[in-house]
């Protein structure tokens, strides 16, 4: 059992809703964690069938446990009513309920009871760097950090699985979409997108399909946590920005799957756009579990003559990802533009150099050793 650094202490106090995409471990943290907590699986077929059918059941039975009790509800989307009588047991028994799934999306649009801010929302991500011995950083890229596909020899057969899983379970099951082939093929295109600035407009074209649709089809993504949009940066000092998003899959394995992309190896384009979304992956990882109160965007000009590919908070940090060996002045001129607007930047390279050096006022940054930082705290503080 890999040691996940998501803390779920929170639970002595409060309940919690814990989200997270399919197949990050979450129902293997909690066997873990709570070993002896009462647990309700809603994906097992005669446990959904039995409290879909009388889901007053639920605090019949946890009516009986002592105050304090930690109760484990496993796929709690699948029958909304079941937060009602939640509800009531946290209220009136002073149970506390960790209630997990793949996607809050069916209980919002369904006006479920979302417990009136008596639940902390976490969310379990893929594997992060600091979670895995002897840390792999090209099986990374390659692979994706879910831990079964992370962890696999060969983790195509189960990624192409795990697609078929998503359309079947989230997409089909929900009636999410009226026409799966059209969803289809925008996901491949939304794929090719990831670490992209999104136009709507391209993708519909590409995809056939309205760019009204597009959107819909793009908050669908995010909504059952299989995709992120990255903010602009938009505090503008001298010159124009674009203040669009960019758009990431959740996991980086994923989108190499739906790229169809062969292996992976250093010195190709391809290798530093999986490189890229990988820090970005971390990063988001890094602030989501630390609870951090620093945003993290994307900073480019409108005249696309300077970027940046990761900005901390108010201007704090500045972060350019490239999968180079020997990061020259060329790469350093999106840093040094941002610096010319915001001045107390700290400026970062992360790289594929051997080791760390400091070259015209940029730290230059091994990834290995940049993860490292990261999770040690010394990037966002």
């Amino acid at each position: 059992m890999l040691n996940r650094l998501l803390s779920l202490k929170d639970v002595s106090d409060d309940s919690i809703f814990l989200w997270g995409p399919r197949q990050t471990g979450k129902s293997t943290l909690l066997k873990h964690l709570f070993p002896n907590a009462p647990y309700y699986d809603m994906l097992l077929s005669d446990v959904y069938a039995k409290y879909k059918l009388r889901p007053a059941l639920l605090r019949e039975e946890c009516a009986m446990l002592d105050e304090g009790t930690i109760v484990i509800v496993d796929e709690v989307q699948k029958i909304p009513a079941l937060l009602d009588e939640v509800h009531w047991l946290i209220v009136n028994r002073g149970i506390r309920f960790i209630l997990c799934g793949s996607s809050a999306r069916k209980l919002r649009r369904s006006g479920a009871n979302l417990l009136g801010g008596r639940a902390i929302r976490k969310t379990l991500h893929p594997l992060v760097s600091a979670e895995i011995p002897d840390f792999d950083l090209d099986r990374a890229v390659n692979s994706g950090m879910l831990p079964r596909h992370y962890l696999a020899k060969d983790p195509q057969k189960r990624l192409q699985a795990y697609i078929g899983d998503y359309l079947q379970q989230e997409i089909i099951a929900e009636a999410l979409v009226r026409n799966l082939d059209s969803f289809t093929r925008f996901l491949e295109v939304a794929a090719i997108s990831d670490t992209e600035i999104v136009n709507y407009s391209n993708i519909a074209a590409d995809c056939g399909i309205s760019s009204k649709t597009v959107k819909e089809y793009f908050t669908i993504l995010e909504e059952t946590l299989v995709g992120m949009y990255l903010p602009a940066f938009t505090k503008v000092v001298k010159r124009k920005l674009i203040s669009s998003p960019k758009f990431y899959l959740f996991d980086i394995g994923v989108a190499n799957f739906l790229m169809r992309r062969p292996p992976l190896t250093r010195g190709t384009v391809e290798y530093g756009h999986a490189f890229e979304h990988l820090i970005i992956q971390e990063l988001v990882a890094y602030v989501d579990y630390t609870e951090s109160d620093k945003k993290i965007s994307y900073w480019h000009t409108q005249n696309n003559l300077y970027e940046v590919d990761a900005v901390i908070g108010n201007a704090d940090v500045a972060i350019e990802i490239k999968s180079s060996a020997n990061v020259t002045s060329t790469h350093l001129k999106g840093l040094k533009a941002f610096k010319e607007e915001y001045p107390l930047s700290r400026l970062i390279v992360v790289s594929l150099e051997e080791r760390p050096r400091l070259f015209n006022g940029v730290e230059v940054w091994p990834a290995t050793d940049f993860l490292k930082r990261l999770w040690d705290g010394d990037i966002i503080r």
